[in-house]
């Protein structure tokens, strides 16, 4: 990844691309005209990162950075059509959302485009030409080492990411907050628990933890502003958010783990899938118009854990991960340490591990982690420790740690270590929840404990489950026990939740199907993990 600076890294600014095709009449054997010295600015003050091939604009109706100028010589005459499209994932289509087709004279020119306030977080321009032949320009996929060869657009509005995963309670955390408002205003917030979360309930709900501050910045913002934000005032380990709202109606959100000032204040801890937020996290910030991730290209090996995220400050898909789970453990007064990653990195052995916590519960998709976690947190299970897994395709990818970023490595099973082995299960497919289907009582006869209270039995259906699947490998512990299935969910693939017990004490469940927390709301299913957090805490 190549970067421009480590403020430009941070900023969190968004990613936009203009691309540019050029075709016009042309002398036979010459070939299409070509566009020279193409650039890019927002006409004014650039922001920190900027070059003649990226430019920030923030299109807020002020007059300041509202636009962006495209400017290029013609080495002759030609028909020049812009299209400016949204970016996803290179395998997915692309959406226009802008065009203007031009014919144009040899010689300099200059093409504006003024974004609306609702434009996509990644957009990318293509110019094309309808006579003759065409050169294209800047639209390629991204490619390991090279950038496109067209012009970027970050789109800001106000980006904010605390520079660490976490920090202690009681301590102060630093903010990096990337906008050109005059005057924010910060406010930090728990998630409110309420029965079914939404994405809306980011942006308007929560319950304010801490009492709002203004903030004059004076002049505007050219780079990155760090901010020091205290929490003196908030006494537990948990999930929060900052929200950053300016006079013009632009938002901005960072979520906030706060860990235990010591680890092991509560006997169960909550790990919070931070490598995994990431990996999945879109932004672009190193300025190529596709989002910094291998989900959008295997271009990209490397991930920032230090950006922003998209979504309104909070992780992809989120809310089928953690917040419903979050929400249940409030609602129900469960007392745990919430911890990230980061946290279960620094913890030096198994046996540490151990000596803090009677359970450890992973309720999102935990599937990337280091070596050195897969070992203590299999120590940690071959010394008695329990284990919770809420989702599926967990400790699927090995990563190494590489300063602020993580590195996609090798599949587990494939460097011999099956994730089967401590999950119980491992992932067997996916899809993009195309098709999902019910969960069928399997266990209800020989882990009669499990279902006690939730009115299903063998033969009984709960649920909506699918996405990412996982299923019993040749790996999997002896004496895994099926508690549901899935029968033919994704293709020929079964889903199936397991449980399995050690001599040594432990005793580890498996959801098996990546969206399961999502459903703890349902009444069965909420006793289903009740009769679980009893007795693997017992």
């Amino acid at each position: 990844m190549r970067k421009r600076g480590a403020q430009a890294t941070i900023s969190a600014a968004i990613g936009a691309v203009v691309a540019a095709l050029i075709a016009g009449s042309a002398p036979a054997g010459a070939g299409p005209p070509r566009l020279l010295g193409l650039r890019i600015s927002n006409g004014g003050t650039p922001f920190a990162g900027d070059t003649p091939l990226l430019a920030t604009v923030s299109p807020n109706g002020d007059g300041f950075r509202d636009r962006a100028l495209i400017r290029f010589k013609l080495d002759r005459s030609a028909s020049v059509e812009v299209r400016v499209v949204a970016t996803d994932e290179v395998r997915r289509p692309v959406k226009t959302i802008w065009t203007t087709r031009r014919r144009l004279a040899a010689g300099p020119h200059t093409i504006g485009w003024r974004p609306a306030r609702t434009t996509p977080d990644l957009v990318r321009f293509l110019v094309e030409g309808r006579t003759g032949g065409r050169r294209v320009y800047g639209f390629e996929p991204p490619r390991r080492g090279r950038f496109t060869s067209g012009l970027v657009v970050r789109v800001q509005g106000i980006d904010a990411g605390f520079l660490a995963r976490s920090y202690p309670v009681g301590g102060d955390a630093t903010v990096a907050i990337s906008t050109d408002a005059r005057r924010i205003r910060l406010q930090l917030f728990s998630f409110a628990t309420l029965p079914r979360p939404t994405v809306r309930d980011l942006r308007t709900g929560g319950v304010a933890v801490a009492p709002a501050v203004r903030l004059d910045l004076q002049h505007r913002g050219s780079a990155p502003r760090f901010v020091q934000i205290s929490h003196a005032g908030v006494p537990e380990s948990g999930l929060y958010f900052l929200r950053v709202t300016s006079g013009d109606r632009r938002v901005g959100y960072a979520p906030l783990i706060l860990r235990p000032r010591k680890l092991g204040e509560h006997r169960v801890a909550v790990v919070l899938s931070t490598n995994t937020w990431q990996a999945y996290n879109f932004l672009d910030a190193n300025g190529d118009g596709w989002g910094d991730s291998w989900y959008v290209s295997g271009a990209t090996r490397v991930v920032d854990l230090r950006r922003p995220f998209l979504d309104f400050g909070v992780p992809f898909r989120f809310r089928d991960w953690d917040l419903s789970f979050i929400s249940w453990l409030r609602r129900t007064g469960k007392q745990v340490d919430y911890i990230s990653d980061d946290d279960l990195q620094r913890i030096r052995t198994g046996d540490t591990l151990r000596r803090n916590y009677d359970l450890v519960v992973f309720p999102g998709h935990e599937e990337y982690v280091s070596d050195h976690v897969y070992d203590i947190v299999t120590r940690y299970r071959d010394l008695g420790g329990r284990l919770m897994f809420l989702s599926a395709n967990n400790f699927f990818w090995k990563v190494r740690r590489e300063g602020s970023l993580i590195r996609r490595v090798q599949m587990w099973r494939a460097l011999g270590r099956p994730e089967a082995a401590l999950v119980g299960t491992q992932w067997v497919a996916s899809n993009y929840g195309s098709v999902q289907g019910l969960y069928t009582v399997q266990g209800a006869g020989s882990t009669p404990w499990a279902f006690a209270g939730t009115g299903l039995r063998n033969g009984s259906t709960f649920g909506r489950y699918g996405i990412e699947i996982d299923a019993r490998a040749p790996s999997s512990p002896p004496g895994t026990r099926l508690l549901a299935r899935s029968p033919g969910l994704i293709g020929t693939h079964d889903a199936e939740m397991t449980y399995y017990e050690t001599g040594a004490g432990a005793r580890v469940f498996a959801a098996g199907v990546v969206n399961f927390a999502a459903s703890i709301n349902d009444p069965a299913v909420s006793r289903l993990v009740e009769n679980l957090w009893d007795r693997l805490t017992r």
